[in-house]
């Protein structure tokens, strides 16, 4: 990040004879303290003494609180942290950096999907309580993929949760429970298990298999006419918003229009990735996003449109800083306003940054955030305003270089 929009507070976590300090972000769980189910799940683990704690997996990892605290109290331990939002993962690498603590691999991945080791001793995940159950019965069964023989599953839920856990647990095969406790609106469950070996990690991943998949459609908007799968916990899974229906409606104006390079940023299930490429065909797609499983059904969904696969690339990442410094013709995607009029400031900055002599930027965003965004851009010269539209309390803003 060139400079960090998205900071909020520091946070110090005491945890038994340590004491850690993190950076926490505003769009993060938690984000005021360390959560009670996170300090629940760390008391039960720490006071049941387990003796094998080698290899530890914190799925879902946030700004780091569990790994991180883990990690300091088994100091000789080998701790993966992953999480599917890359700012999770930008701030549990800043919050390891900040408490000196070597020996942690952080990085990006769907659930399990790009987990690089299957030998952990311990995997523990605080369970979104927004989750379906379906993904829910995923993160709690695979999870015998990644331990270890004698390995252990630690994970906290809220309270309204727990009969859901406690019956995909009974209902697995080979599943012991060997510890599940109830406080303060939460519940734990620690569990094995068991058997001679480990269970072997399916060949497809968890979205090829249809974790994710909320259902098939089939899209109309301005002319068009494309199929789509959608994912459940990423909205438009049936219809637009009002921000991405004028983001069609402006790809279709420029029909014919020759792009070689475009960027389309928070491309949410890929409806304005489809819609690009079926009015204008770019040589190259780009799509970036914070949001794995976003970038996933994007190219999933562009590919399923006869988009070839060469053509589509895919940056987890936060912000839009180019990863091969490469001109772009076309900076395309709905603003994520939750995140700051700064980071929108940013974001914009960036794209400018990369745009070619004859490039544009289309975003959309409510009406109050694209009025900043004016403000800011006739501020600082870099860009001109070719077109403002306003529909329903949002905007389109058009740029090209000034």
């Amino acid at each position: 990040m060139d400079e960090d929009v998205y900071f909020h507070k520091n946070v110090t976590f005491h945890a038994w004879k340590h004491s850690l300090r993190f950076r926490v972000s505003q769009e993060l769980f938690s984000s005021h303290d360390i959560d009670t189910g996170t300090r629940f799940l760390l008391r039960t683990i720490v006071e049941a003494d387990y003796e094998r704690m080698q290899r530890i997996l914190d799925l879902g990892c946030g700004y780091g609180p569990l790994g991180l605290t883990l990690k300091s109290l088994h100091p000789d331990s080998l701790v993966h942290m992953v999480d599917r939002d890359a700012l999770a993962v930008e701030y549990s690498r800043q919050n390891a950096e900040l408490n000196g603590l070597d020996g942690v691999d952080i990085y990006g991945s769907l659930g399990y999907d790009d987990v690089k080791r299957n030998d952990f001793d311990l995997v523990i995940a605080n369970i979104p309580g927004k989750a379906g159950e379906s993904v829910i019965a995923y993160l709690l069964r695979e999870a015998g993929c990644y331990l270890a023989p004698c390995g252990l599953a630690a994970i906290v839920v809220v309270a309204p949760l727990e009969e859901t856990v406690l019956k995909i647990l009974d209902d697995t095969p080979g599943v012991e429970v060997t510890l599940r406790q109830n406080r303060s609106g939460y519940a734990i469950f620690h569990y094995r298990f068991y058997g001679e070996t480990t269970s072997p990690k399916p060949e497809q991943s968890a979205m090829e298999r249809g974790v994710y998949h909320r259902k098939d459609v089939k899209m109309r908007p301005e002319n068009l006419d494309y199929p789509m799968q959608t994912a459940c916990g990423l909205p438009e899974f049936d219809s637009l918003s009002y921000g991405s229906e004028m983001l069609v409606k402006a790809i279709a104006y420029a029909k014919g229009l020759k792009i070689h390079r475009a960027v389309v940023f928070n491309p949410g299930q890929g409806h304005t990735a489809v819609a690009l490429w079926k009015f204008i065909r770019p040589e190259n797609i780009a799509l970036v996003d914070r949001d794995l499983l976003a970038l996933r059904y994007s190219q999933l969904n562009l590919i399923l449109n006869e988009c070839p696969a060469g053509q589509v690339s895919i940056s987890h990442q936060v912000g839009i800083t180019s990863q091969n410094k490469g001109k772009v013709d076309l900076f395309i995607g709905v603003l994520r306003e939750e995140e700051g009029k700064n980071a929108t400031f940013l974001i914009l900055k960036q794209a400018a940054e990369q745009l070619s002599a004859k490039g544009m930027i289309v975003v959309s965003a409510g009406s109050t955030a694209i009025t900043r965004l004016v403000t800011y851009v006739e501020s600082q010269g870099l860009l001109r305003i070719r077109t403002r539209e306003r529909w329903k309390g949002n905007s389109l803003l058009v740029l090209e270089r000034a």
